[in-house]
């Protein structure tokens, strides 16, 4: 990890793994922002965060308002060093023929738009950070895809595609400039879990065992080691998190 304190955007932070993510981020030292679209359930997230997790309300599936973000980070003297994107959300339905536009409206606009939307806006940041990391969480479903979760499953894939894309851009622009090679520094990674779980779905379900899903704290833990790990190592990589 870099000397100076770091800065890291949390997006999509209002759920369990969001809280998890900005948490654990805290707690390692980071300076830390959790962004959502509803102010008092982002500011809510945040509290419970714990003390010195900045809240920030943006719709992340609106370019021109997360342009405004950076602008007003930047406009603070902040420049970001980490963007984890937790926007999710599932829908399925029984089969190919029925898997209605809405729900794929919905996948693509909360999986695929507002990932584009962060990483093209802070991509100058992470790639000029000493430490800059992109992280994003998809499912294996996008590996094996079932025709009830097709739209899940699409949408899933075409992140991680974008995401792998990133880190060939900071590969290009760092160990892999021909003229003016630099080691690598900054890096795009993709968690992979089967789903995620947390003490509220525990305790709604206690006859449930959750076989093969991931902890959130699991994967905020995963996500503190990002800037632990060599940038080299990280870039363009698949990290399954499922048991």
């Amino acid at each position: 990890m870099s000397a100076d304190v770091l800065n890291v955007l949390v997006a999509g932070g209002s759920g369990a793994s969001g809280i998890a993510v900005a948490r654990a981020l805290r707690g390692a030292g980071y300076t830390v922002f959790t962004v959502g679209s509803d102010t008092a359930r982002i500011a809510a997230a945040a509290a419970a965060a714990g003390d010195g997790v900045v809240p920030l309300t943006c719709d992340l599936a609106d370019p021109a308002a997360v342009a405004a973000l950076r602008a007003d980070l930047a406009g603070r003297g902040i420049r970001l060093d980490g963007v984890i994107h937790l926007v999710g959300g599932w829908r399925g339905a029984k089969g190919i023929a029925d898997q209605p536009d809405e729900d794929w409206d919905f996948l693509e606009r909360n999986a695929v738009t507002t990932l584009r939307n962060v990483s093209r806006a802070f991509y100058a940041d992470l790639a000029a950070s000493g430490t800059g990391r992109l992280a994003m969480v998809s499912s294996t479903t996008a590996a094996a895809p079932t025709a009830g979760a097709a739209s899940y499953a699409a949408a899933k894939a075409a992140a991680e595609a974008w995401t792998l894309a990133v880190a060939d851009g900071f590969r290009r622009d760092q160990s892999g400039h021909k003229e003016h090679p630099v080691e690598q520094h900054s890096a795009a990674a993709v968690f992979v879990v089967k789903a995620l779980v947390d003490d509220a779905m525990r305790a709604a379900a206690p006859e449930r065992k959750f076989p093969g899903y991931t902890d959130v704290a699991d994967l905020a833990a995963a996500v503190v080691r990002l800037f632990d790990t060599p940038a080299g190592e990280l870039n363009g990589r698949r990290l399954p998190l499922s048991r």
